[in-house]
C-alpha cells in the first residue's frame, strides 16, 4: 500500500523578483512499512522536499497524497493536527526545549495530542517503555545540555515515536553525530521500522543510505534515479550493500 504518494510537485521560490524552481515535477511514492532514502549533490532539493511532502513548507503545484488525505489542500489548523497526530519528525539539529527535562520533552506532544483519550500515566508509561527500548532510561530527568549528542538524538527518536506516528520524516538525522553516534541511532531507525514504522529520511551519508530499503537520487529538483536495495538485516554484509550503492551513485555523478 503507498502511505505517500506525490505526482507533479513543484515548489518555487520568489528571490529578488527571480523565480528559483527548487522542485520540478517530482513524482515518487512510499510504500507502508518502507524506509526510504533521499540523496543527491548540496542545494539539490532533498530537505526541500521532505519539507514539502511532510507539509511542513508549502508546495507551489502538485498533489501529496498521505495515506489517502490529499495535505496539499488541508488548512493549516489541519494539517498541524495531522503533523502532530500521524507524523513524527528528526531533525539534524536536536531542537528541545531546554527549560524541560529529557522525559518531559519527550510526552510533550502527546500532552498537547486531543487526539485520543489516554491518561497522562499510560503516556508516561509509553514513554518510558520507549526510553528503556532505546537504552536511555537514566537520563529521564537529566536537562537537555546534560547529555551526549547520540543520547539526545535518541530521545528524539523516542519523541517522534510517542504518538504512534504512520510515517517518520527525518533530516540527516545523524549530521551531527559522531561515527558510533550515528550506528546507534540507524540501529534504533532500523529496528522501528522493521517493527513497522514508515520511514523517508534524507542523508548525505552513504553509511546512512545503505541502510534503507530504497535511495531516491534528486537532481536540480528532480528525481534523476532510484537504486533499491531491499531490507537491511543487521546479520546482513553492510559493506556490500555499500559498495553497490557506491558504484550507482558513480553512475549518477554523486
Amino acid at each position: 500500500m503507498n502511505c505517500l504518494k506525490v505526482k507533479d510537485l513543484c515548489k518555487t521560490y520568489i528571490v529578488n523578483k527571480r523565480q528559483n524552481n527548487v522542485l520540478r515535477n517530482v513524482n515518487l511514492e512510499v510504500q507502508e512499512g518502507e524506509m526510504a532514502a533521499i540523496m543527491g549533490p548540496s542545494g539539490s532539493g532533498k530537505s526541500t522536499l521532505l519539507y514539502a511532502v511532510s507539509g511542513m513548507d508549502s508546495i507551489t503545484s502538485g498533489k501529496v497524497d498521505f495515506f489517502g488525505k490529499d495535505i496539499s489542500n488541508l488548512k493549516p489548523e489541519e494539517m498541524s493536527h495531522l503533523r502532530l497526530n500521524e507524523m513524527g519528525f528528526i531533525f539534524q539539529q536536536m531542537y528541545m526545549l531546554k527549560n524541560l527535562s529529557i522525559f518531559d520533552n519527550i510526552v510533550l506532544p502527546a500532552y498537547q495530542s486531543k487526539e485520543g483519550k489516554e491518561s497522562r500515566q499510560e503516556i508516561n508509561e509509553r514513554a518510558k517503555e520507549l526510553m528503556h527500548k532505546l537504552g536511555i532510561s537514566d537520563i529521564a530527568e537529566n536537562d537537555v545540555n546534560e547529555v551526549s549528542g547520540g543520547q539526545l538524538q535518541r530521545a528524539c527518536i523516542c519523541r517522534s515515536l510517542i504518538n504512534r506516528p504512520k510515517m517518520i520524516f527525518a533530516d540527516e538525522p545523524t549530521g551531527a553525530l559522531n561515527q558510533q553516534n550515528s550506528k546507534e541511532v540507524m540501529k534504533e531507525l532500523n529496528r522501528i521500522n522493521v517493527e513497522g514504522t514508515t520511514i523517508m529520511l534524507v542523508t548525505h551519508d552513504m553509511k546512512v543510505a545503505a541502510k534503507s530499503d530504497r535511495v531516491l537520487y534528486i537532481e536540480d529538483g528532480n528525481i534523476k534515479g532510484e537504486y533499491k536495495l531491499g531490507k537491511y538485516t543487521a546479520d546482513e554484509d553492510i559493506r556490500e550493500r555499500e559498495r553497490k550503492l557506491s558504484n550507482w551513485l558513480g553512475e549518477m555523478e554523486w
